[in-house]
């Protein structure tokens, strides 16, 4: 009796063996059991049709599929990851993913995505949580389009987005405000050189920022204002080529003050050599050559700074008068000699008058004649 149920156990095994491989794409394999599809390294260059109904993982890499649409997965509800990582993928076309309203987990790493329709990452529902897109970026062309993509797609409950490995010098002002309920963003491996106000905005459920290995030298301060807006969350701020000049100084009080999770071992300075390799958090503004005065010290500077400015213009207006007297020469030696000339008629003329006046002849007569009116006058008076 044992001896014949072990004979029926191993042939309902070979029975569900056979009805697997009935039900398997040619080149893949399938695992009833776990529920997986593996189509790996087999040269395809359209996603493989007739996956089984009970697959919940799909992986299908190292493939030649360029690219892929709304036809590429299809009676596929079922399925709750899909990784499509090395498939060297360049387009994907709107609502790619629409058929497939369970998924939770969506890899396109290591692909060549040059075209990314609006609505490619469009799923009724928003099931995805988790999205990775490291090394998948063709060119900056790749990065405008999935910004619209991430804005158009109903991404609200995706919790985790890795951007790494993509050489990205920036990120457009509120390219994550549509992801509200993002909880880890990883954006390490790049060439960011600067976080811009606005950046970050919208996610306000954030707890992993990964900036490292990037190309930060310092952070100004509208960037540590993004960063602070953050909250108490973990940034990774680490193996960037910081330079500790004065430059660096806010940051270095922000390391000192801030509230997040820093990996501060990690932030250490590049340049100059005098500093290479010294932490960041607890470094002296002595110690980076940038020394801060006092409040006095910064009066006086500032009303020395206004009497030099003060000085500068007065010597300017100086120039130009003694500039504009000089091209002016000759019309003002005439004009000086016809004023001493005129000056010296006047002059003349009051001495003149008063030779006249002082002359003792005309003063005589003046009296005589005064004498005679003053004595006609009394015989008149006497009449």
């Amino acid at each position: 009796m044992c001896i014949f149920a072990v004979r029926v156990f191993l042939g309902i095994l070979l029975l569900c063996a056979w009805c697997q491989c009935l039900e398997c794409p040619f080149g893949c394999e399938c695992f009833a059991i776990t529920r997986t599809v593996k189509c790996v390294s087999k040269d395809l260059y359209t996603v493989p049709q007739s996956i089984p109904g009970y697959a919940r993982t799909v992986i299908i890499t190292g493939n030649n599929i360029q690219r892929i649409g709304p036809e590429s997965f299809t009676e596929l509800e079922n399925v709750t990851n899909i990784i499509l990582s090395n498939n060297r993928i360049s387009e994907m076309a709107s609502h790619s993913f629409s058929a497939l309203i369970n998924l939770r987990f969506l890899d396109l790493s290591g692909n060549h995505l040059a075209l990314i329709h609006p609505e490619a990452l469009s799923i009724p529902g928003s099931p995805l949580q988790e999205l990775n897109l490291s090394c998948a970026l063709f060119n900056f062309t790749a990065l405008t389009d999935l910004t619209t993509a991430l804005r158009w797609g109903g991404l609200g409950g995706l919790l985790r987005l890795d951007l790494s490995g993509n050489n990205l010098a920036l990120l457009p002002p509120g390219m994550f405000s549509h992801l509200p309920n993002l909880q880890q963003l990883f954006l390490t491996n790049n060439s960011l050189v600067a976080v811009y106000s606005g950046t970050f905005s919208g996610m306000n459920q954030l707890e992993v920022l990964d900036l490292t290995h990037n190309a930060f030298r310092t952070f100004r301060a509208d960037a540590l204002q993004e960063l602070g807006r953050l909250g108490n969350i973990r940034i990774l701020l680490g193996y960037n080529p910081y330079t500790c000049s004065c430059e660096i100084r806010n940051f270095v009080s922000w390391l000192n003050e801030s509230r997040a999770e820093v990996d501060v071992d990690s932030v250490r300075c590049a340049s100059p050599k005098t500093l290479t390799d010294t932490r960041l958090r607890g470094l002296g503004v002595q110690a980076i050559g940038c020394v801060i005065p006092v409040q006095g010290d910064v009066t006086d500077l500032t009303l020395q700074t206004s009497y030099v400015f003060l000085g500068l213009v007065l010597g300017f207006v100086g120039m130009v008068f003694l500039f504009v007297v000089y091209l002016n020469r000759k019309g003002m030696k005439k004009w000086i000699i016809e004023m001493r000339d005129a000056c010296r008629d006047v002059l003349e003329g009051y001495h003149y008058r008063y030779e006249i006046d002082s002359d003792p002849r005309r003063t005589s007569g003046r009296m005589s004649t005064d004498s005679g009116s003053n004595r006609n006058q009394i015989v008149s008076y006497l009449d």
